[in-house]
């Protein structure tokens, strides 16, 4: 039996098309990270007061203010937010990475975000590895309501919703079951709950069904994917489950976004940064 002798050229063709490949990913991976997009996802739900309904939710997470998300990015992407001319504006937590000497220049920035309704945020993982107390201290004094195991009503004429949110560390098991019965002990079957948590896991955790929407993300989409279908490394006890975009469970809906900025290398694959756009309406 013969073979064919592959020619030297051939093989030497090939390399060059996969180190071209290789090559054109690599640089791709470092320019994505800038290019932040804007997801807007509709929820329509009959529990939405009519008064409420068009209203616009902006949702940002992980902004990561450090050596790969500098300040002017972090300036940028206020100014990128207030032009959307959001109602209600909700930060997911994880405002920095590495020193904590970024916590007061990211409030600082971020103090110039503006919405009808209020801007309202909740702490990460990365805000409790580093200063806890001055990141809730920065966000206070930057305006930013703390929905530290706390809640509010948010009221149009007589209708209203509720947005509630927990700490990172009511979130992951580190106190028990968590309990979020207080922030809702007020609510109706037919209200509408949009509750805020860094971690998109705690919708395991739900004991209710009162929870409309669940806000959150941590996960970075995976940060680095097989071109946006499967990620290596979520940090997620439910593996791919929880990824990225809208997942609804028999108690909620989820909504886990991108964030907007990086940990461990400025890279991103296939899960770029995203600014998510929530409208609300009664259906």
């Amino acid at each position: 039996m013969k073979t064919k002798k592959v020619k030297l050229p051939e093989i030497l063709k090939f390399s060059v098309i996969v180190f071209a490949l290789l090559a054109t990913c690599s640089i791709y991976s470092f320019i994505e990270p800038y290019l932040i997009e804007e997801q807007t996802t509709i929820i329509s739900d009959s529990d939405v007061p009519r008064n409420f309904t068009g209203k616009k939710i902006v949702f940002i997470s992980d902004i990561h203010h450090g050596q790969f998300f500098e300040r002017d990015r972090v300036a940028a992407l206020v100014r990128k937010v207030n032009e959307l001319d959001p109602d209600i504006i909700v930060l997911g937590g994880d405002y920095i990475y590495g020193s904590t000497a970024y916590i007061e220049p990211c409030f600082e920035e971020l103090s110039g975000l503006k919405a009808k309704m209020g801007v309202f945020g909740v702490t990460g993982n990365h805000d409790e590895w580093g200063d806890y107390n001055l990141t809730v201290t920065s966000m206070e004094k930057a305006g930013i309501i703390v929905l530290s195991d706390r809640a509010e009503w948010l009221e149009i004429g007589e209708d209203k919703i509720k947005i509630a949110g927990i700490d990172w560390h009511d979130s992951r098991h580190f106190s028990g079951e968590p309990d979020i019965g207080p922030l809702i002990m007020d609510v109706e079957e037919n209200d509408f709950v949009i509750l805020v948590s860094h971690t998109p896991d705690f919708a395991e955790e739900l004991r209710t069904g009162k929870v409309d929407l669940l806000l959150s993300g941590h996960t970075h989409g995976g940060q680095i994917t097989f071109f946006g279908f499967w990620a290596p490394y979520v940090p997620s006890y439910y593996g791919q489950k929880y990824r990225s975009g809208i997942v609804k469970t028999d108690r909620t809906t989820v909504l886990i976004s991108n964030g907007v900025g990086n940990t461990f290398l400025p890279i991103r694959f296939f899960a770029r940064p995203q600014i998510n756009i929530v409208i609300l309406e009664n259906g």
